[in-house]
């Protein structure tokens, strides 16, 4: 009879040969990603590297035409926005911001202790608008600037490609962004990526509302977020909430990146856009600072850049109900703790 006492240190050692052999085989079926190191999805929401949930409530600045205006990322923060959306171009329809100007944008964005999303405006409306660019001139612009936003995935979010796809052919968007962010991931990009719908944003043909867990699945990181421009086409709370309401029962993030209090298409209810935003907790992005051409200017939230001149847009947009400063949280990365200021907590 053998002793007890020497046969677990063989039992060690060919538990340990075994866990050797078998380390490549587990390694096989682990996820492509490694451990988030920034914002990250997770069950439909989006979270900072610390697990806290975060919700966008922000403003869309128009940089890329108007690079002069760079203060008013510091005027954006201070009417208590926790996000600024930045217009971006990659020389295909409007000047290429390089890699310069755009670590530039994003150290503002850091200063002021603001969450940037980062996005091309060149692809809007590809297939109706002349001289629109394609989804994957946009990630190659992405790649080409990728040195000033490596290691700022708890800062920046990608949004791949403004309203990428006009009224025609809007079918194509699911293939076409489904390359675009597998492009992006293959060169090393660990960021959320946001997309765009089709339909100039607004998703009328719902191509991206029916196609989202396929393209969200499509990501080897599974760190997408879904972004629906509201203007006229959500004239009525009814068409709001159901837009939405689909999504988070789906557990896909979504975020409404554009909206306003009125448009060229129609009168977006806006009221409806805010209050189901906050009942669900996703995130909204207005349109926009200021800047807009004569024909929208009502869209400027500030006339001539001016944070003292509120537009009543702006008003509405900043100290309404379900506004800015009622609802916005700063990201918990500036304060090192969960507890970051808060003068409102949305519900989900």
């Amino acid at each position: 009879m053998k002793s007890p006492t020497r046969t677990a240190p063989r039992v060690a050692v060919v538990m340990t040969a075994l866990l050797g052999l078998l380390a490549p085989l587990l390694a096989l079926g682990a996820p492509a990603s490694a451990a988030p190191t920034g914002f990250r999805v997770h069950n439909g929401r989006l979270l900072e590297a610390n697990g806290r949930d975060f919700v966008m409530r922000g403003v869309n600045h128009a940089h890329t035409w108007y690079p002069s205006q760079i203060s008013s990322i510091a005027n954006i923060k201070a009417k208590r926005a926790n996000t600024v959306r930045v217009v971006l171009a990659n020389g295909d329809r409007w000047t290429r911001n390089d890699t310069a100007d755009v670590a530039n944008v994003v150290s503002q964005c850091k200063r002021n202790r603001l969450i940037c999303v980062l996005e091309v405006h060149d692809t809007t409306g590809y297939g109706d608008q002349s001289g629109a660019t394609t989804l994957s001139r946009a990630a190659d612009y992405w790649i080409g600037v990728k040195n000033a936003l490596a290691g700022q995935e708890s800062y920046v979010i990608v949004n791949i490609g403004n309203e990428p796809i006009g009224n025609n052919n809007a079918s194509r968007w699911t293939a076409d962004t489904k390359a675009a962010l597998q492009k992006l991931r293959g060169a090393g990009f660990n960021h959320t990526l946001m997309v765009d719908a089709p339909n100039w944003g607004q998703d009328w043909s719902n191509v991206m509302r029916d196609n989202a867990a396929s393209v969200f699945a499509a990501d080897p990181d599974r760190n997408t977020v879904f972004s629906v421009h509201m203007y006229g086409v959500y004239n009525t709370a009814a068409k709001v909430n159901d837009y939405l309401n689909r999504f988070v029962s789906a557990k896909l993030p979504v975020v409404v990146g554009e909206f306003g209090s009125n448009h060229t298409d129609g009168n977006p209810d806006e009221d409806a856009i805010m209050a189901a935003a906050q009942r669900l907790g996703i995130g909204y992005l207005g349109w926009s600072w200021s800047g807009n051409s004569s024909d929208v200017q009502y869209l400027d939230m500030v006339t001539g850049f001016d944070p003292n001149r509120l537009s009543s847009w702006g008003q509405r947009f900043f100290n309404g109900a379900n506004g800015i400063a009622a609802t916005s949280r700063e990201a918990s990365v500036y304060a090192g703790t969960a507890g970051a200021s808060s003068p409102a907590t949305a519900e989900h």
